[in-house]
């Protein structure tokens, strides 16, 4: 969740045409994660769990490549997204963590 507060942080930095292309679509990602393990968190399968646990890799894969984008289009200085790349990183190493716990054997 830390982290997508941190998008939502950066967010208003995009230019306002943007509001409903790149905003929209980096605020979703960064939601869909930690939508994403909180769904599969509850679930009671290990099956569901890991199914939940995939799609929050993908949104959080997503998340990265936007907010490569908007650091390439020089709409996020570099300096501004250093909190955002660790937590990114952070969540990604939990998420593997999670995800090979739960394969079947």
């Amino acid at each position: 969740m830390e982290a997508a507060r941190e998008v939502y942080r950066l967010a208003p930095l995009l230019p306002d045409e943007e509001r409903y292309g790149m905003r929209s679509q980096i605020t979703r990602a960064g939601v869909s994660v930690a939508a994403n393990v909180a769904e599969g968190w509850s679930r009671e399968g290990q099956r569901d769990k890991a199914q939940f646990f995939a799609i929050a890799q993908g949104s959080l894969a997503e998340t990265e490549t936007l907010l490569t984008l908007c650091e390439d289009f020089q709409w996020f200085p570099r300096e501004e997204t250093t909190t955002l790349r660790a937590l990114l990183e952070e969540v990604s190493r939990m998420l593997t963590t999670l995800r090979r716990q739960r394969r079947e054997p």
